[in-house]
């Protein structure tokens, strides 16, 4: 219970600060499996950065990546969607905050998302110590191709 209520407070300052500085929260659906601590790590990082979140357990995610568009050379261990006046977009896999904020203001013509395919140490819910694996954020777009959006931990 208490942890619940904390949960319900810290939800709402970061709903506070975000619309105190003029800017509508970013609200993500999460769907991943219930086990999975990478997902939950990532969803921590969202909410560190004044993203509101709600986690959806699946037993499979297959069905709902194939819904979104989503090939299996981008998938990873969950989904992240979000419907703006812009359209509705998926972050697959443990896209950094800062990427999901700069996409969606301002998403590329025909993109239906970004992706961190695989499971790299060092993105945001993988960290392991100082490790920081080199990795690409890619643009999906409608046809199932895609394009660099943006390196992380290198060039």
């Amino acid at each position: 219970m208490k942890s619940s209520f904390l949960a319900l407070i810290s939800s709402l300052l970061i709903v506070s600060s975000t619309v105190s500085k003029g800017e509508e929260p970013i609200e993500l659906t999460v769907y991943k499996t219930p086990t999975c601590g990478c997902c939950k790590k990532w969803i921590a990082h969202l909410e560190e950065n004044q993203m509101i979140s709600k986690a959806v357990d699946l037993d499979s995610l297959s069905e709902i990546k194939a819904d979104f568009g989503i090939e299996g050379k981008y998938r990873s261990c969950h989904t992240g969607n979000v419907v703006t006046e812009k359209g509705s977009f998926v972050f697959e896999g443990h896209v950094p905050a800062k990427h999901i904020k700069a996409f969606l203001a301002s998403p590329p013509e025909n993109a239906i998302g970004l992706s961190v395919p695989g499971m790299p140490i060092g993105s945001p819910g993988m960290e392991v110590g100082d490790r920081k694996d080199y990795y690409q954020v890619l643009v999906m777009y409608k046809d199932g191709s895609s394009s660099v959006f943006a390196h992380e931990n290198g060039s």
